[in-house]
């Protein structure tokens, strides 16, 4: 099924982490954010690779001292997506990390004490070509800025980001993109509206510290999407206490309901009544865990019975609808054949891997000179 999206995002200018290009007409990147300890070097490269493998565009790794450091050095040498370091106040980790080989250097310049080391820092991301992240937060804005509103406003949040920014901009460097997160959905929402009025760098979006899966999800959804329906927000990130493969898939499905970015598997499924003829929860929790594998953009339909079901599956690229007597798989939404409701599950999974195949044989063949399938938003 082709889909398209009606969002017209916000212009903006483009930078690059590693080889992945953020604002202007670049696809919206997602990022999670590792949770080993750093200086435990195979596991944090093992839990990169499991976030890569899930989907994460980039991944921040937390650089707290001179030991993680050297370990960041080892762990960019095998990360397999760009990598953000992730430092507060010791310039001297920056440079050193930006020494390494760093992606993208996540450092509030104003914290990071006097001018010459604020310039040494900025000198060494631009001789580089590492673009910087400015980060404000909710839960660390400065003291005066905490006396002068009062509490955490979204005013207050975009004052202290142009603290920042107007360092940056005195030094002449525009390689940044800027984020100003809370855990309240409005303060953020409000937050990232006004700055996108002001500024034209990249927005890194997120709800920071929104909870755990269920609500968390919920509230990053939510604020996320009203974002990213107005056009703003070029890079997102879903904070959620859990593990942060989670943040990934979360991310992902909120993009692809947006049909901003399209990856894997969409099951289109029926919440079930008493019309269904099998067990569509059961059926649909298991072929997503089977599918999870699959990264080619592709609409599968599990409805249970044949009031929704034909109209699903006939916009559908493999569809099922159940049925008394055995239920019925299209194809392109076309009716291929009745199969019986014991071997739902074997007889979808095989249909979905084989037009899997079946796509992947059309691209390698463009690749090879002939007529194109063009793969959208990937």
């Amino acid at each position: 099924m082709k889909v398209q999206s009606w969002i017209q995002r916000r212009p903006t200018r483009q930078i690059k982490v590693g080889n992945v290009l953020i604002g202007g007409d670049a696809p919206i990147s997602v990022q999670s954010m590792t949770n080993t300890e750093t200086t435990e070097v195979e596991a944090t490269v093992k839990q990169i690779q499991q976030l890569a493998n899930a989907g994460a565009d980039i991944v921040r790794v937390s650089v707290p001292t001179m030991d993680a450091a050297e370990a960041f050095k080892l762990i960019r040498q095998q990360s397999p997506v760009p990598l953000v370091a992730d430092i507060h106040f010791d310039y001297r980790i920056a440079l050193k990390v930006a020494d390494y080989g760093v992606d993208c250097l996540r450092i509030n310049p104003g914290n990071i004490g006097k001018e010459e080391r604020i310039r040494a820092v900025v000198e060494a991301a631009r001789d580089r070509g590492i673009p910087i992240r400015i980060g404000v937060n909710a839960g660390s804005l400065e003291k005066e800025l905490q006396e002068k509103y009062g509490e955490p406003t979204p005013e207050a949040l975009v004052e202290s980001a142009f603290r920042h920014i107007d360092i940056l901009d005195r030094l002449n460097f525009h390689d940044f993109k800027v984020s100003v997160k809370a855990s309240n959905v409005y303060m953020a929402v409000h937050a990232y509206r006004l700055l996108s009025k002001q500024i034209d760098n990249p927005l890194h979006l997120g709800i920071t510290e929104a909870g755990g899966f269920r609500s968390g999800s919920v509230k990053s959804a939510i604020g996320l999407g009203m974002l990213l329906a107005e056009g703003i927000g070029d890079t997102i990130r879903v904070s959620l206490a859990a593990d942060p493969v989670e943040e990934v898939k979360v991310g992902w499905d909120i993009l692809k309901s947006l049909n901003l970015r399209t990856r894997g598997v969409n099951i289109i499924a029926c919440p079930t009544c008493s019309r269904a003829e099998f067990d569509v929860i059961a059926t649909v929790n298991e072929l997503e865990r089977r599918l999870e594998d699959v990264r080619l953009p592709l609409d599968v339909s599990v409805i249970g019975c044949v009031v929704n079901g034909p109209g699903e599956a006939s916009e559908s690229d493999v569809g099922l609808t159940g049925g008394f007597s055995g239920s019925m798989l299209y194809n392109d939404g076309e009716k291929q054949e009745k199969i019986p409701n014991d071997q739902i599950l074997e007889r979808l999974e095989k249909a979905v891997r084989l037009k899997v195949a079946e796509r992947e044989q059309l691209i390698h063949s463009a690749s090879k000179g002939a007529p194109v399938l063009k793969v959208e938003n990937q």
